[in-house]
């Protein structure tokens, strides 16, 4: 995001990219499954016709463990009679009024649903049989303010498959390592409002990189339920620990809440208008090649804090709101993280070449995971740094306004307001030609069309051939070397932006903007 923060350089004390939320998500395989499940089953000898006070013998094991547990931690159980209550909001107001500051906050045990298994008879085979299903369980939520970690809690569903949800917060958890390290900051919320070394925060986001994942998760659900194997008979039942939702986030510090004001509408405005499906795809990762995404969309709305712009491609996502009055946070979102890639060995085989693979939800591709969100983070705020310029729209446009010269060769002026030349910079402001480039092929048939008449079409590339030397020779775009394709200029973007923002602004909106 270099040329985002060379723009706003002025106005910008420094940025920090880190994890905001993490999801993780606890199996034990051996129960996830029907197969599993019955393989267990054989082994312990257990009947299916047995299964269900087996089953309730476990949960009330699991929950007496739990409840041991809180007293030995000296912390309170309480039992919620609803799922809709805010359990973060609620464990935060117990840990005011205890005065926790770091360590046990409470257990919170409520009904909400889950996936289980249960014996249900077949009307086919006329034999019972083990399925998975909805249902209702209780949950055992444990809140912690963790001297390492900070605020997060560990959730355990108490019935079979004792599945374990435990969400983290990179940004309480770089407050912890901030304090420890003496580095001064300011933080708001889940954000950092004020770093007084950004280069040794980052440091510290790296070392959180470095986490042996499944050693601190498991300890984790040990800190919550002490010995959850011996409630089936001693057998160990390992976790496999995988990020069902993660969040990345890169934090744009200004130095004035006012500088961030003024400049945040013109970049929301902007975003709006140049994100078309390809370019939301080019954020995150996706070439436009292939297999197409169901669903590409983008959304603009006001937040309590002010406006936030949200783009989705299936159920991934990136999206732009300022937050504390003077950070500008831009965020992805991985839900499906199959949607990308990581270079690995085909199924941890180190006896197969590595090639890029699928990438998966385990915590052994978080690295990776980290990777994709911070470069589509990049990609989004170099897109937006067309978005504001200081120049007036004459000044920015009114060099191309004038015929030119190129090698010896005159070229005529560019007029925005033409029909051809205005689809022509509408063409350049779009996000994806901003972020690839683009070939004669994409501005032939944005200008006239596609045409299955060979002779048309090569007299519309010829057409075609004939404007980009003309953008060339205004400076509006390069060409890449060694190949046939050309990306915008410094220059050509500005242009492009603020060709666009006008037309898009009514009459009203101009003269006040000239006021």
């Amino acid at each position: 995001m270099k040329e985002f923060m060379g723009m706003y350089a002025k106005s910008i004390c420094g940025a920090i990219s880190g994890w905001d939320r993490i999801r993780f998500r606890g199996t034990i395989r051996w129960l996830a499954s029907t197969q599993g499940l019955n393989s267990y089953l054989g082994t312990r000898r257990i009947l299916l016709k047995d299964f269900g006070k087996w089953a309730e013998s476990v949960t009330a094991r699991v929950r007496a463990i739990c409840s041991a547990q809180a007293e030995a931690l000296g912390i309170p159980t309480i039992y919620l009679r609803s799922a809709a209550i805010d359990k973060e909001a609620y464990a935060r107001q117990i840990m005011e009024e205890r005065g926790v500051s770091t360590g046990d906050i409470c257990m919170f045990s409520v009904l909400e649903p889950c996936m289980a298994p249960d014996v249900r008879g077949n009307r086919d085979t006329k034999m019972i049989e083990l399925t998975m299903r909805p249902r209702r369980c209780v949950w055992i939520y444990h809140y912690w303010n963790d001297e390492k970690l900070g605020f997060g809690h560990t959730r355990l569903q108490t019935w079979l498959t004792l599945s374990t949800t435990i969400c983290l917060n990179g940004r309480h958890w770089l407050e912890r390592q901030l304090i420890r390290d003496g580095i001064g900051h300011v933080k708001d919320g889940n954000c950092f409002v004020q770093l007084d070394d950004y280069a040794a925060a980052a440091a510290l986001v790296e070392e959180q990189q470095r986490s042996n994942w499944p050693e601190l998760l498991d300890g984790l659900v040990a800190r919550s339920c002490p010995g959850l194997g011996s409630v089936l008979g001693g057998v160990p039942l390992d976790h496999y620990w995988s990020a069902d939702e993660t969040e990345w986030a890169t934090d744009v510090v200004f130095r004035s809440t006012a500088e961030l004001d003024g400049l945040f509408p013109k970049l929301a405005r902007y975003g709006l208008l140049t994100a078309q499906s390809p370019a939301v795809m080019r954020f995150l990762g996706r070439s436009g090649k292939g297999r197409l995404p169901n669903e590409v969309r983008s959304d603009l709305r006001n937040r309590y804090e002010g406006l936030r712009l949200k783009h989705w491609v299936n159920r991934n996502s990136i999206k732009m709101y300022n937050k504390a009055g003077n950070v500008l946070r831009t965020e992805t979102t991985i839900n499906q993280p199959r949607e990308f890639k990581v270079y690995r060995h085909p199924n941890d085989d180190p006896e197969r070449p590595a090639s890029w693979q699928k990438m998966r939800k385990g915590v052994s591709d978080l690295h990776r995971r980290a990777e994709v969100s911070q470069a589509s983070n990049e990609r989004y705020l170099d897109h937006l740094a067309a978005a504001s310029v200081a120049e007036s729209l004459k000044e920015t446009v009114g060099d191309i306004c004038k015929r030119t010269r190129k090698d010896g060769k005159s070229h005529r002026a560019l007029n925005p307001w033409n029909p051809e030349d205005f689809q022509t910079l509408q063409f350049l402001a779009r996000g994806e030609n901003q972020l690839n480039g683009f070939v004669n092929k994409q501005l032939r048939e944005t200008l006239h069309g596609k045409t299955k008449d060979s002779a048309e079409r090569k007299k519309q590339s010829a057409k075609t051939s004939r404007r980009l030397r003309l953008l060339r020779a205004h400076g509006l775009i390069r060409k890449v070397p060694r190949a046939n394709r050309y990306q915008l200029t410094a220059k050509g973007r500005r242009v492009a932006a603020a060709v666009l923002a006008a037309s898009s602004a009514d009459t009203e909106q101009l003269m006040d903007m000239a006021a």
